[in-house]
């Protein structure tokens, strides 16, 4: 049996769905981690249905009595049994989630996801990192910062704590009566009616009179007294970083590895623009030479060649000296390569990542692609590439190596490139 959730979003729902979301986030989250591992390219950040096993979902209920012992009883509706009937264990195929080793099956939950919501579970715990040279832009990126009082101003902008200061300093200052005072003076005018003193009655009424005549003329809360909270919009400092995709589009790239390299990337899109708004993304496409291209290109031209890598890094270096100086931007970079390369060009390959790519990079990924049949550990024999990358990697360096020879090993090996560290982040 499966249980289907058919509510639209918003409405009554809304607040329930969210309820759900929380309680259930664990359950949720790997659901969608297993569901994105089944997607096409084009569907990877779309919402849609969930499964999560029902004893996630289940909720404390209080009952009366004793739930303990050994109870028996027959439930309204039943046709097929009569009290003291055994039913039998139910065959392994049947039951909506599967029986256990003891019989005991368990039914499952769909829950269906909007776009929305899937892309905060979906790439929750990511992050760029070490996400840490600011630089003040332009006024799109001002903000709201306190800068005192104001006469006039929105209902919801209202001081009361100010205007109730100003509004103590006035009376203070014009000797407008409390009402302690004013209760006084009425007690002067009891006590002088009930010892039939009229002289001091009088005097008495005159002095009230004269109270209230400033109590009325000096009032509790003035308009001049109320003020409004004023903001100003200040520059704010945000972490400019940018994005260099460097894909091999050789000859020796097949369409399983190419296909492995563009889900690989199309993740890294979705994520770098739904987790930062001010993030600049440069395509590199290379083969025996490089070029900067659009989006469109990177992911759907069918141009090939022979392979030198050294140009891809080559193009990378041009164009950041020329648009994203070094001591101003975040720059990180992801390559995805068969690991074929001229011998001959590995030397230029490594002399270029060591002495001009990783000092300007904040974090350099590398994902070699290839066939599961390779090996049934891993890819085989290291290519030449990476064992000369392989000279490159070690502590303290920001580079990191990784392999993928199926679909269903990119998104776990995207998180572990990307998952969050220690300490705060940055947002772009």
């Amino acid at each position: 049996m499966h249980i289907i959730d058919r509510r639209r979003e918003g409405g009554k729902s809304l607040a329930n769905r969210q309820r759900f979301i929380r309680r259930a986030r664990s359950l949720v989250r790997r659901a969608v981690r297993e569901a994105s591992a089944k997607r096409s390219i084009k569907d990877a950040g779309k919402g849609g249905d969930v499964t999560v096993p029902a004893d996630g979902v289940h909720e404390p209920s209080l009952h009366r009595g004793s739930q303990g012992g050994k109870r028996e009883y027959v439930l309204p509706g039943n046709k097929k049994y009569i009290d003291g009937d055994r039913i039998a264990r139910p065959e392994e195929d049947e039951g909506g989630g599967g029986p256990s080793a003891d019989g005991e099956g368990e039914d499952e939950f769909r829950f269906a996801l909007s776009d929305e919501e899937f892309l905060d579970l979906f790439l929750e715990d990511l992050e760029l990192p070490d996400l840490a040279k600011r630089q003040v832009m332009g006024e799109e990126e001002e903000q709201p910062r306190r800068a005192g009082f104001k006469s006039a101003g929105p209902p919801a902008a209202l001081s009361v704590s100010r205007t109730m200061r100003n509004s103590l300093s006035r009376r203070m200052a014009l000797k407008r009566p409390k009402p302690e005072e004013v209760a006084a003076i009425e007690a002067k005018i009891a006590v002088a009616e009930a010892a039939g003193d009229d002289a001091a009655k009088t005097a008495a009424l005159l002095e009230l009179e004269r109270a209230q005549l400033r109590m009325r003329v000096v009032p509790f809360i003035d308009p001049l007294d109320v003020r409004y909270r004023r903001f100003e919009m200040v520059p704010r400092p945000q972490a400019k970083a940018v994005m260099f995709c460097l894909m091999d589009v050789s000859g020796s790239m097949d369409e399983h590895m190419k296909d492995l390299a563009k889900r690989f990337y199309s993740l890294l899109y979705l994520f770098l623009k739904r987790r930062y708004k001010r993030v600049e993304v440069v395509f590199i496409r290379h083969t025996h030479e490089a070029r900067e291209v659009d989006e469109e290109t990177f992911f759907h031209s069918r141009e090939s060649g022979g392979t030198v890598v050294s140009t891809a890094l080559q193009e990378m270096a041009r164009v950041v000296q020329e648009r994203f100086p070094a001591n101003q931007w975040n720059i990180y970079a992801a390559q995805a390569s068969d690991g074929d390369n001229l011998p001959i060009d590995n030397t230029t390959t490594i002399t270029l990542l060591k002495t001009t790519i990783l000092p300007m990079v904040q974090y350099y990924a590398y994902l070699e692609v290839g066939h599961p049949s390779d090996e049934p550990q891993g890819m085989g024999d290291s290519t030449s590439l990476w064992r000369a990358y392989e000279l490159v990697e070690g502590e303290g360096v920001p580079f990191v190596m990784r392999k993928v020879t199926h679909r269903r090993d990119i998104y776990p090996v995207f998180r572990e490139l990307f998952e969050k560290r220690e300490g705060a982040s940055v947002e772009a």
